[in-house]
């Protein structure tokens, strides 16, 4: 179940985790914990596990009724067990929004987001000659 740790963004849990969230660059976890502090729109929820945090989601609702995934994580030992893609769907559940937007730079992280049925685009090469990628999630309108 995703929980709110915005107020622990201090914490060694949160900041390992957005290290695993951000580019290898090492101001990027401080300025990500920045950019949580100062944007109130910005939200951080984290995965627990036997009060262990396993994962973390960081996003933004948007007012078009989308989310925009800004960070997702999950500790190296606990991947392929289902958590990111827990946090998505708890997300989708929850929320439900229109869409569901994430960009990324990863092929691996890309092939994550089909295998929920996103679909990936390109969106070019950045500054560094890396494809950046984008993934959307267009949520189905029920049928009430």
């Amino acid at each position: 179940m995703l929980t709110d740790i915005k107020s622990r963004l201090d914490s060694p849990a949160v900041e390992e985790l957005l290290s695993y969230a951000v580019i290898s660059d090492p101001g990027e976890v401080e300025s990500a914990r920045a950019e949580y502090r100062a944007e109130t729109s910005l939200q951080l929820y984290g995965w627990e596990d036997e009060g262990l945090l396993v994962g973390l989601i960081g996003f933004e609702e948007t007012e078009d009724g989308s989310i925009d995934i800004r960070h997702i994580a999950v500790l190296p030992e606990n991947r392929g067990k289902g958590y990111a893609r827990g946090m998505i769907l708890e997300l989708l559940t929850d929320r439900n929004p229109r869409y569901v937007i994430a960009e990324t730079e990863d092929e691996t992280a890309a092939d994550f987001y089909r295998s929920l049925g996103f679909m990936v685009y390109s969106l070019g090469e950045n500054g560094s000659g890396i494809e950046l990628l984008r993934c959307v999630y267009e949520v189905e309108e029920s049928e009430d």
